[in-house]
This record gives C-alpha cells, sequence and structure tokens, in this order.
C-alpha cells in the first residue's frame, strides 16, 4: 500500500508493473519452482490461464486488465522477440529481474527495489463496514486510485478478484483487493485510503478482511511494495506479513512506436 510514487506490484505509476521468472517452458507448462519466485507466470499458468495473452514463452494479461507481463528467467533473444509481438510497439510494461538483461531495443524506463512479503501468520478477520466492489463501482475506484496512487488499477483490474471498500458519507474512501493468483496464493493490491481518511485503521481493516477471503478459499495471502516503502512494510510486519525476498521492478518501452518506425 505505498503512497508514495513507487514502481512495484502495488506502488507504481500507472504504466506497467509485471513479473519475468522461470527457464523456458512448453506451452501449457506450469512455472517451476516456488510460484511465487515468478508470480505473474505462475498466476497465467494456472488460476488466471482464461485470462491468458500468449506468443511463444511470453504471456500478459489483458491490456484493460492489468500492465503485467512475464517471459521466462533468464529470457533470451526469443523469448524478448516473442513479448515484443506480444505488446503493442512502444507500449510500456514491467518486469521483475535484472537490467543487464534488457536487450538493446526495450527503452529501460526505471528500475525500482522492492520485497515480497508474504502473509503465512497475517491474522485475519471480516469486517462489517466493507462492502463487495463490483464492475458498477470502477469509475469510484478509479478516481480513488488516481488521488492516492496505490499502484496500477486498470478498468477492468477488478475481474481478477474480490475487492473491498468502505464508504463514508455515501464515498468511497478505502479500498483493496485481490491481483496475482499464483497456485495456492493470492497477491492482496490496490490498497489505499483517502488522505482525508488516514490514521484511523481503514487501510488494516481492508487487508485483514481481504485475507481472510483468501484463507477462507484455501490460498496464502501475499503481496508487494516498494522497498523504500518502509511505512507500508512496517505495517504489513504488524499485521503478520513476514518479508520473503527482494525484487527489483524494472519498467520497459517495448521497441518500435517512434517517429519515422
Amino acid at each position: 500500500m505505498p503512497q508514495q510514487p513507487a514502481l512495484a506490484p502495488d506502488g507504481a505509476r500507472p504504466g506497467a508493473v509485471a513479473a519475468v521468472p522461470h527457464p523456458a517452458q512448453a506451452p501449457g507448462a506450469t512455472a517451476p519452482g516456488h510460484p511465487l519466485d515468478n508470480p505473474v507466470r505462475s498466476a497465467l499458468l494456472g488460476p488466471h490461464a482464461g485470462l491468458a495473452a500468449r506468443n511463444g514463452v511470453a504471456l500478459r494479461y489483458p491490456a484493460d486488465v492489468s500492465p503485467f507481463v512475464a517471459l521466462p528467467d533468464r529470457p533470451d533473444a526469443r523469448a524478448w522477440r516473442d513479448l515484443a509481438a506480444l505488446v503493442a510497439p512502444g507500449s510500456v510494461v514491467g518486469a521483475v529481474g535484472s537490467p543487464e538483461e534488457v536487450p538493446a531495443d526495450w527503452e529501460l524506463v526505471q528500475e525500482l527495489p522492492g520485497v515480497q512479503l508474504v502473509g503465512d501468520a497475517v491474522r485475519t478477520g471480516p469486517d462489517e463496514e466493507a462492502v463487495r466492489l463490483g464492475p458498477a463501482d470502477v469509475p469510484e475506484m478509479l478516481a480513488l486510485v488516481e488521488r492516492t496512487q496505490p499502484g496500477p488499477f486498470l478498468p477492468r483490474t477488478v475481474e481478477l478478484g474480490r475487492y473491498l471498500g468502505i464508504r463514508r458519507g455515501g464515498v468511497l474512501v478505502a479500498m483493496a483487493g485481490e491481483r496475482l493468483r499464483p497456485p495456492g496464493w493470492t497477491e492482496l493490491s490496490a490498497v489505499c485510503t483517502a488522505e482525508s481518511h488516514r490514521g484511523q485503521g481503514l487501510a488494516s481493516r481492508l487487508v485483514r478482511a481481504v485475507a481472510a477471503g483468501v484463507r477462507e478459499r484455501g490460498d496464502t495471502p501475499f503481496l508487494h511494495t516498494a522497498a523504500v516503502n518502509t511505512g507500508a512494510i512496517r505495517l504489513y510486519e504488524a499485521l503478520g506479513f513476514r518479508q520473503r525476498r527482494q525484487v527489483t521492478f524494472l519498467v520497459l518501452r517495448a521497441p518500435g512506436g517512434g517517429p519515422g518506425e
């Protein structure tokens, strides 16, 4: 729930953030290793396979659902060509990986250290004031995201999972929901509170409520945030999350789309 601008899966400016992960796989294969080592790819090969767009070894969500893309770990030239053909020329996407892996024809727009936290010991519980948010609430959700900048949230992001919100005087002032779903795990995302209602514990309540639904489904909650967002990290750790690993988020511009191209 980073409140400062941060280019992480849950702390990014609108544009893109994604996870690039495991060795090249045959179409239809499941991502090897721990699902959270490559959460985007694991989700798109697993519970979110119905949303996946694919070209060769490259995967992505629909552009109006999520900016996330996924490649195998240590992607070779063929993998980057697959991705370039999958996204629009000149479009901005994101990845988790090393900047040294980015080919010369891709522009490295920004890189930012981040952390991944898991909630296997998080304290969960329903919240009587929280209401379920759906497609009809998207305009309000987009407006709250625009004011608070918790990370990428697009017109169809709500389709990725369960979102809860708190209203005061009929106005949406806080929300949180589910995004990536690697097998056995669900990412908490879009955790944000209007400035006028901060300091009331609304974000903590919503995190616990969303995590309760994740647990009821049999999954374990996890999330990402910018490494510099120490306030958010302390909050999540106080709720029972623990840091699992460090990640580097890369914001990338695809080849093409420039003048004369």
